[in-house]
């Protein structure tokens, strides 16, 4: 009789991961850190070897070091993991490494040995039961954060070296913290500077930054590894498993930002408020000037925040405060005439709600596109209007004036580049994109040229023109304010 394999205790916390586990952490980490695909793809295997039980026994599970310029999500990467692994953002044994620039300041975290003075009354900040609390009952892997290493006396980093290379770290008293259960996070803005001087000058968040893109990969990558090589000393930086550098952010991944961040705020006044909530509502063009005021090449996803902060959530504050706002309303954040500043006023239950995301005209009598293409931009949560020919089109656009059209060049009742000429004179802030598998005429480049239509080369893949469109209806950054 073949001997089987005895099951775990059923104390156990570490659970045996469902086929779809991988997908759904993979799908679930990149949603919550946008724009950063890097990050998603080098950690998660580590949380798969865990939960597999094939993690290496004597060293934690994973060592990352987290580089790249501020505001791109390092530290939210550990919060999102966090959130995910034991449902609290809060879930993680985080260091401050900038309050342990003294050399005498690094005991605090294991303890004053016996003989000292406060021996006693000095408690570590690292101790096993302080590790254990960050776990949950879903999952048995505590994060550790050390934020900012590159601020931490020396002393810090030479402490560290046994816990990345046995999983252990030795207190005053004389015990031992394990962190075999442990993955451990080291945050840096080693570079940024060197890394900001290397993108600032094609730093705009414009569509042509894409094709420069893995360029720019490599070299921010060279970078970072420099700046860490200069700091650290071998023996501390081969105890790293991962080095990655995180990416600057792209109007898509603003985009995305943004849209969580007002998800967030309106789950944060349903929560606080309970009955006396309300519903907020931000329009499209909206969102498109907070991104035009918060984009920040140099502050990335911060300054975003801030500016959400300062033009949305305080005079949020202040209506509920003064009694401005019924509970179950409708809150309508809209852009003020001149494009100064925002104003917010509580919306009548018969006014029609605005949409959030983009409305886009596409016409083609090619069925195929436009049924492809509804589907894409449905999962996005675009609109699309379809039609199959100019006179369609205007028919189209006589109740609902879309934010971008798409246009085929050779459509069955006349030009589309003609019809983009007629459309931006009904509605002077469309942006018109034309679609051609051929050359256009001389004069009909010049019309494109002289109003501003870029034109897309048939074939393309269908992310390109997702690209074209959200090219053309973010803002570019650089106008926002700056602290």
């Amino acid at each position: 009789m073949v001997d089987r394999p005895k099951p775990a205790p059923s104390g156990a916390k570490t659970k045996k991961p469902t086929p779809d586990a991988a997908e759904n952490l993979t799908a679930i980490l990149a949603q919550k850190v946008v724009g950063q695909p890097a990050a998603t793809k080098v950690i998660v295997p580590y949380i798969q070897m865990y939960q597999a039980g094939l993690a290496p026994e004597g060293r934690p599970v994973g060592i990352f070091l987290l580089l790249g310029p501020t505001g791109t999500g390092k530290t939210k990467t550990v919060e999102a993991l966090a959130e995910i692994l034991h449902g609290s953002e809060k879930s993680v044994l985080k260091v401050d490494c900038g309050e342990f620039q003294m050399e005498h300041e690094v005991a605090k975290l294991i303890g004053a040995p016996p003989g000292y003075l406060g021996h006693r009354e000095t408690q570590p900040m690292l101790t096993q039961q302080k590790l254990n609390a960050v776990t949950s009952e879903r999952c048995g892997l505590s994060l550790v954060l050390f934020d900012e290493i590159e601020k931490a006396a020396p002393s810090l980093t030479r402490l560290l070296l046994g816990v990345l290379d046995k999983g252990v770290l030795r207190l005053g008293d004389n015990s031992t913290v394990n962190f075999e259960k442990s993955l451990v996070f080291l945050t840096s803005n080693l570079g940024a500077r060197e890394m900001w001087k290397e993108i600032s000058p094609d730093f705009g968040f414009q569509g042509g930054l894409t094709a420069e893109r893995p360029d720019l990969s490599h070299k921010l990558q060279s970078i970072a590894l420099v700046a860490v090589r200069k700091k650290f000393s071998p023996e501390f930086v081969n105890r790293i498993d991962c080095v990655i550098t995180y990416q600057p952010l792209t109007p898509e991944s603003l985009s995305a930002i943004l849209d969580h961040q007002i998800s967030d705020l309106q789950n944060h006044v349903n929560t606080r408020l309970g009955l006396r909530c309300f519903n907020i509502e931000v329009p499209f063009e909206t969102r498109q000037w907070l991104l035009h005021k918060g984009t920040s090449a140099e502050y990335g996803a911060r300054e975003l925040n801030r500016t959400i902060h300062r033009n949305l959530t305080q005079p949020l504050a202040t209506m509920v405060a003064t009694g401005q706002v019924e509970p179950g309303c409708r809150v309508r954040v809209e852009v003020e005439e001149g494009g100064e500043s925002l104003s917010l006023r509580t919306t009548a239950a018969t006014e029609e709600e605005l949409p959030a995301h983009p409305t886009v005209l596409l016409v083609d009598d090619n069925q195929d596109l436009l049924h492809f293409l509804e589907r894409l931009m449905a999962e996005a949560g675009w609109k699309l209007l379809t039609a199959e020919s100019a006179a369609a089109a205007r028919k189209a656009i006589v109740n609902e004036k879309p934010n971008a059209a798409l246009l085929d060049y050779m459509l069955p009742d006349g030009s589309g580049v003609e019809l983009g000429v007629q459309l931006r004179q009904t509605a002077p802030r469309m942006q018109v994109i034309v679609m051609t598998g051929s050359m256009l005429p001389p004069e009909e480049e010049a019309l494109c040229e002289e109003h501003d239509f870029p034109v897309l080369r048939k074939p393309f893949l269908a992310s390109d023109v997702m690209n074209q469109i959200r090219s053309r209806l973010t803002p570019a950054a650089g106008a926002g304010g700056r602290i």
